[in-house]
């Protein structure tokens, strides 16, 4: 694996990570998380938005 590849693939986890904290933060203050970071975490932004509360 050259040293490029490596910091495409840190990247990934970097840009994943942040896309996963502020879904995550979006779902505890009540609001709709932004439909790129559901795509970044592999979740369909539609299907998400018929998740109803408990």
């Amino acid at each position: 694996m050259t040293s490029r590849k490596v910091f495409a693939v840190i990247g990934e986890m970097f840009t994943t990570f942040g896309s996963a904290v502020a879904a995550s933060r979006a779902v505890e203050a009540g609001r709709k998380p932004r439909a790129d970071d559901l795509s970044r975490l592999g979740m369909d932004p539609a299907v998400f938005n018929r998740i109803g509360r408990f």
